[in-house]
């Protein structure tokens, strides 16, 4: 049986007649890269300040390593590690000193802690920047750094908001492979992105939030199962009739076709030839066509047929 490291039962927080969190709960077991995902004001923000004791909330408990969480259970909170997307590190203290900074605020014995602040410089690959001020580096270093603070005490549970926001190709990849192996070397990890590639790259089970409520949770295979759309087909086309397109739309498993600037897509739910059977309609009307490609549902789609938003804007 799991361990369950975070457990968030039936909370409520009120922001007057604003509803934040609307009897929300949430597991989340040990071992997992657990994605909690929502649009512009769903509440994954206060649901985090809430779970790190932040902010104080109306209705609800939340418990973390089987103990209850309150703003003064430091036993707790020094097994969190914290990296938030704005980058918080002191300007005026080089890399190493920046780690070893944070790293103090848990780690005591110095011996200890120089080999733990040596251990996150090495893990984000900082080694030939540890005398460098933080104003010397580029954006996705800096990323780096941030996360070195946030993960020097070797902690247990770690929540990662937007760790990869304005960065490069090269810099994200570098991001997400140390998310997965500091998830391999023990942690429980939630994250948190409007990147829904990175989630579906990495996240072994999803929460989808709205209005402050858990409205669809599960692995992304059992996410995309929750949707109509099971397959998308777009075929590059010429001159195609309303009349085709109408019996297009007749065909088995066919539940939507749209033709436009000369791309034809059909969206299917469920049927397994679909594709061969839009081809032979085309070719028993003796049309030509051109590129031909079928889409299984990505978890954006499964994001926008739930919530009917898109999540690429930033959470204010």
């Amino acid at each position: 049986m799991e361990n369950t490291v975070v457990k968030i039962d039936n909370l409520v927080k009120r922001y007057g007649d604003l509803i934040a969190l609307d009897h929300f709960s949430l597991d989340i077991n040990q071992g997992e890269i657990f994605g909690l995902l929502g649009p512009n004001g769903s509440g994954k923000t206060t649901t985090i300040n809430c779970l790190l004791s932040l902010l104080s909330f109306d209705k609800g408990n939340i418990s973390i390593f089987g103990k209850k969480m309150t703003p003064v259970s430091y036993d707790i909170k020094k097994e969190i590690g914290i990296i938030m997307q704005n980058v918080a590190v002191f300007e005026e203290l080089t890399v190493y000193e920046n780690i070893d900074y944070f790293c103090g605020l848990y780690v005591k014995d110095k011996e200890k802690r120089k080999q733990y602040v040596e251990d996150a410089i090495s893990f984000v690959e900082l080694e030939e920047f540890r005398r460098f001020y933080p104003k010397k580096l580029s954006g996705g270093l800096l990323r780096r750094l941030n996360i070195a603070c946030g993960i020097a005490h070797k902690p247990k549970l770690i929540i990662l908001d937007e760790p990869t926001v304005a960065v490069d190709p090269q810099s994200r990849n570098k991001i997400l492979e140390g998310i997965c192996e500091l998830n391999r070397q023990g942690a429980t990890i939630i994250y948190t992105s409007h990147y829904m590639e990175e989630v579906e790259q990495i996240c072994t089970r999803i929460a989808i939030m709205d209005k402050g409520k858990k409205i669809a949770e599960g692995t992304k295979d059992e996410l995309k199962r929750m949707i109509r759309n099971t397959e998308t087909i777009n075929i590059e086309i010429l001159g195609l009739s309303d009349q085709i397109c109408s019996e297009i739309a007749g065909l088995p498993h066919v539940y939507d076709v749209q033709y436009d600037d000369e791309r034809l897509t059909v969206y299917c739910s469920g049927g397994k030839h679909n594709l061969i059977r839009i081809l032979d309609l085309l070719q028993k009307h003796e049309l030509s066509f051109g590129r031909v490609f079928s889409e299984l549902p990505t978890l954006n789609d499964v994001f926008l047929e739930i919530t009917g938003k898109a999540l690429r804007d930033k959470e204010a």
